[in-house]
């Protein structure tokens, strides 16, 4: 047996349905924060906030990829200033051998076997005449020479075209002329000296034998030592400037994804800068820092080393600019996607608030509303009693 309601009664349960329907949906909306909860809720603001939030989740997974890539790039910055001043140490040792006591208490030197002109003018037209040419072979340290002396050569003249190959020349008491070695190159002997003349001036075959300084040597072995051992600490300085197995100063490269295609990519290519591939080897003792020639020679790889490191410092430091950048461009764009998506599914909870207020008064009116219609069915039953 079915029950019979009057039009009334169904009228207000209807409306007391629909009410505790919305007070139901407003309540949930307060629980969850969210006036989409699902696709049945509002299936395009709901797969539009999906695909925000989404593409938000993936671009936060690349920022610790990028935070490792900021990382080691930052590594291998410090490697590079820490190699910078072991350069800039090695070349204060390298500059101590030049203001150490001449390595040699007697340099090479030879002189010619006939009286010559004067200082002023060393073509005397008979010893020496003009066209005479002064001819030294090649030797380790000193490279060749070959003059051919003026009309009116005078002693500077001749020592400028000497200078770049380390030699000087000077006049004895009996106006002879001398040929000695620098302090550049104070460890060399002067090769064979051959004279092409129309005069009588000759030379001895080769520059008499060096004189070693020991206590300057010592010196020199030492200052060999504390830069090999500079040397050595650029190399593992160099191995150890890696962050999570990556070292761009050691040959490894960096790949690093700013987007979730995979599109917008940055390359940073490592460089080799241990001791040799900066240009750089241990010295020897007894061959090397014994003149200033040696010494020289270190300072001119070093100052190339110098500018090689801040070369690379200044890419490294453009590239470290990119990534940052990135990563507080990705940081924003997280936010503007998750507030995109948030706009499309939170709830307003000061509207939401309200409803519920107003739909519990509703309710209340509803129920009351209802107990109105069943009193007439009530009256009814007091004429039946």
């Amino acid at each position: 047996m079915s029950i019979v309601l009057s039009a009334a009664v169904r009228q207000n349960l209807l409306s007391l349905q629909d009410t505790a329907a919305l007070l139901s949906t407003t309540q949930n909306r307060l629980a969850t924060g969210n006036k989409v909860n699902s696709a049945l809720d509002n299936p395009t603001n709901f797969f539009t906030a999906q695909g925000l939030n989404n593409r938000a989740s993936d671009i936060n997974n690349l920022l610790d990829s990028i935070g490792n890539g900021v990382q080691v790039l930052q590594a291998a910055n410090t490697g590079l200033t820490s190699l910078q001043k072991l350069v800039d140490t090695a070349k204060s040792i390298a500059n101590q051998v030049l203001q150490a006591p001449a390595g040699y208490t007697s340099k090479s030197s030879v002189s010619s076997s006939a009286l010559l002109g004067t200082a002023a003018n060393l073509v005397d037209g008979t010893s020496i005449k003009a066209g005479d040419k002064l001819v030294i072979a090649a030797t380790t340290g000193l490279p060749a020479v070959s003059i051919t002396l003026g009309a009116s050569e005078s002693l500077d003249q001749l020592n400028t075209s000497l200078a770049a190959s380390n030699l000087t020349a000077s006049l004895d008491s009996s106006n002879k002329l001398v040929i000695t070695t620098t302090n550049d190159a104070a460890s060399s002997t002067i090769g064979a000296v051959t004279w092409t003349t129309t005069g009588s001036a000759t030379f001895g075959a080769t520059g008499s034998a060096v004189v070693a300084d020991a206590a300057s040597q010592a010196i020199r072995t030492s200052l060999v030592n504390q830069y090999n051992g500079i040397i050595t600490q650029i190399t593992t300085t160099a191995q150890d400037s890696s962050f999570n197995g990556i070292n761009l100063l050691n040959g490894d490269n960096l790949k690093l994804t700013f987007d979730e295609t995979a599109k917008s990519t940055l390359n940073v290519s490592g460089v080799t800068y241990d001791a040799a591939g900066l240009g750089l080897a241990s010295l020897t003792v007894g061959t090397d820092f014994l003149d200033n020639s040696s010494a020289n020679a270190a300072l001119t790889k070093l100052g190339s080393a110098s500018t090689v490191l801040r070369t690379e410092a200044s890419a490294l430091g453009s590239n470290l600019s990119v990534v940052q950048l990135r990563q507080d461009f990705n940081k924003s764009l997280i936010n503007v996607l998750q507030t995109g998506a948030s706009n499309l599914t939170l709830a307003d909870a000061n509207e939401e608030a309200a409803n519920s207020q107003a739909l519990s008064t509703r309710q209340s009116i509803a129920v009351s509303a209802l107990s109105l219609a069943n009193q007439s069915q009530q009256s009814v039953l007091q004429l039946l009693r």
